[in-house]
């Protein structure tokens, strides 16, 4: 009789080791019997990122397309909405503030904090989330459900307050750090989903807060008529947002499966790229184009009543600028998907520069004044839909594309408080109409904000300045490589 053959099984695949292990292993009777089959996985034993690997492998959703995706993106745009939308409305609650009990006693610079607070708080708190996320990037959901609910409950809660400074913690520190807690997922998930039609996603997203910034300022105003009561406005919007935000929030998800850090794994955050030509460049951009946006988004409601307008067109020039955004973050988008990004920036500027310059500051009629908010508004709230494609080319493949999209929020949200600091300084509510000071309708600037529109004129053609900037230490990036 023919001798059996003695099989090696180092040479046997290490699933189908693993396999064989497994179905003798709890047959074993002694320590004596055991055979060549249960001994080598002992000397060759699975690792425990292999074996998590193996648990966790599962069949991903598809890139660019498909009905996860596009819902992770319409549950994006909602969040979003809810989110940049609301404080960027916060102009309506300002006016409230200012003409009505129990606030209307305190500073309008006090007020006006509490909307600056929030848009800060927001953008760098992005920044936490995002260090968070790299380390332990399996606390990323419930930390976002432990922000959503701080945000709804602080708003809530702030519809009790009785001083400015109950508003400035409630309704501006707290709401906005929950806010930015919920935000900053949706842009480090967004590079799982989309890859070649990134700008455009991103550009919807992005949407969101137009089409809240939009809408949003008529369905305050009408609370707050309906009402008459502030405190009951903020409590139906809190909870309103817990319902919406709440349904979205559930379709909000990484598509690649989240692996729980081993203890080796975790790694310090490499910062170097800062130094980084390239990234000094973006940065210092996107410093000086929101510096320019924000007193713009600020002051249009106060600059509509300069001209004697009623309240309602305020609140309407508000929401078209917003909702022109909107257009301009998806236009944007999909001519990052289609030119180079510092083109689009150089785009943005130039054109943002032209329409302070020849229609902001000729806006002696309400006709004018929609247009500029139009034109304006598409060219420079637009802006934000760079973000992905710079991010990741700053990025790469040596650093974390989150972290960057990180510095980005940071460099924003010192921006959001910078630039109405300035504007407030340049603002001179003293200051005579051009009609009543004799001039005519050709006269630029008046109103108190001829200042304010040179400076923003002047910001946004640093802005394309630094595109061209941009464009040149790519180069030189490439050149050294």
């Amino acid at each position: 009789m023919q001798e059996p053959t003695s099989i090696e099984l180092q040479c046997l695949p290490r699933a189908l080791n693993a396999q064989l292990c497994s179905k003798n292993t709890p047959s074993a009777p002694a320590a004596s019997h055991v055979s060549a089959l249960e001994v080598i996985p002992t000397e060759h034993p699975e690792s425990a990122i292999e074996s998590q690997n193996r648990e966790n492998a599962v069949v991903l959703p598809p890139v660019d397309g498909g009905k996860e995706a596009w819902t992770f993106i319409v549950a994006s745009c909602v969040l979003e909405a809810l989110i940049w939308g609301f404080a960027f409305s916060y102009g309506i609650f300002q006016d409230y503030y200012t003409h009505n009990l129990p606030f209307n006693t305190a500073s309008e610079t006090a007020i006006a904090a509490v909307g600056t607070i929030c848009l800060a708080a927001q953008y760098i708190n992005v920044m936490i989330v995002v260090f968070l996320h790299e380390r332990w990037p399996h606390v990323t959901k419930k930390i976002t459900w432990i922000a959503f609910a701080l945000s709804c409950s602080s708003l809530f809660l702030s519809s009790f307050a009785t001083r400015v400074s109950h508003l400035m913690l409630l309704q501006g520190f707290l709401s906005g750090v929950g806010g930015g807690a919920v935000y900053a997922p949706l842009m480090m998930w967004l590079p799982e989903w989309f890859v070649r039609r990134r700008g455009l996603a991103g550009g919807i997203i992005f949407a969101g807060a137009g089409l809240g910034g939009a809408l949003f300022p008529v369905l305050i105003t009408l609370l707050l008529a309906k009402t008459g009561s502030w405190g009951w406005t903020l409590r139906i919007w809190a909870i309103c947002m817990a319902v919406i935000g709440g349904i979205a929030l559930r379709f909000v998800k990484a598509r690649m499966p989240v692996i729980r850090n081993q203890p080796g794994q975790i790694k310090p955050v490499n910062l170097s790229f800062l130094k980084r030509p390239l990234f000094i460049c973006i940065a210092t951009t996107i410093f000086i184009q929101a510096v320019a946006y924000f007193p713009v988004s600020l002051y249009m409601p106060t600059y509509t009543s300069a001209l004697g307008l009623p309240i309602i067109n305020g609140t309407l020039v508000l929401a078209v600028f917003n909702l022109a955004s909107v257009i301009g973050q998806v236009v944007f988008g999909l001519l990052c998907d289609r030119l180079p990004y510092i083109r689009v920036i150089i785009l943005s500027g130039v054109g943002a520069a032209l329409s302070a310059y020849l229609l902001w500051g000729f806006a002696h009629t309400l006709s004018l004044i929609f247009l500029f908010v139009v034109v304006f508004g598409g060219l420079s709230g637009g802006f934000t839909s760079v973000w992905p494609s710079a991010s990741s080319d700053i990025a790469g493949p040596d650093y974390s594309n989150n972290i960057v999209l990180g510095c980005f929020s940071v460099v924003k949200g010192l921006a959001a408080i910078v630039g109405p600091l300035i504007a407030t300084k340049l603002h001179d509510p003293n200051m005579l109409p051009v009609s009543s000071a004799g001039s005519s309708s050709k006269h630029f600037g008046g109103y108190g904000f001829t200042s304010v529109t040179l400076f923003v004129g002047g910001m946004m053609v640093a802005t394309a300045a630094g595109g061209v900037l941009s464009w040149g230490a790519k180069r030189w990036t490439i050149m050294i490589r």
